[in-house]
């Protein structure tokens, strides 16, 4: 199984949302969960996996069990330093590689591949722990959808902001 998950918050609330597929040029998910959490962390500049990865980890614990995440963010910030995917990865005991997507450049962040999609002009920024890079933008690339962002990519952030529609 192959997950994307993704939060969205409202001051101290959050929903986490989470699709699970089984192959990379699936259309549709086999299973879908949102969760819906209080208390979380506030915001802090340069420790956001602090209020993520508990919202993350929630969802994931909810969805069948599965061999890779997909995240909205970096794997990586800086050299040496995780971002929430490193940090997802972690928790997971490195049993589950995690790629990361990222919508915008981060000027620090390493061992990044740019990755073009449809007919965009702007990029995806691919990173990932537990598989290589290009083979994690390998994946990215195949996934369905004629637009930027992959269509289950696209499908789990309406989720997390309730909007249950189809894409």
């Amino acid at each position: 199984m192959i997950a994307c998950v993704d939060v969205d918050y409202q001051d101290t609330r959050a929903v986490a949302a989470g699709i699970a597929f089984r192959d990379w040029g699936d259309d549709s998910a086999i299973a879908e969960r949102v969760v819906s959490l209080s208390n979380i962390e506030p915001y802090k500049s340069g420790q956001f996996f602090i209020r993520e990865l508990p919202c993350i980890l929630a969802v994931l614990r909810i969805l069948p069990p599965v061999q890779v995440a997909l995240i909205d963010g970096y794997v990586w910030l800086e050299e040496n330093r995780p971002g929430l995917g490193a940090h997802l990865y972690h928790s997971l005991d490195g049993r589950v590689p995690v790629i990361g997507v990222a919508k915008s450049r981060y000027l620090g962040a390493v061992n990044v591949q740019e990755l073009a999609r449809g007919k965009s002009k702007r990029h995806l920024y691919i990173s990932a722990v537990g598989l290589s890079v290009s083979q994690a933008a390998k994946h990215v690339y195949s996934m369905r959808g004629p637009y930027r962002i992959p269509t289950l990519l696209k499908r789990v952030d309406l989720l997390s902001r309730g909007q249950r529609g189809h894409v």
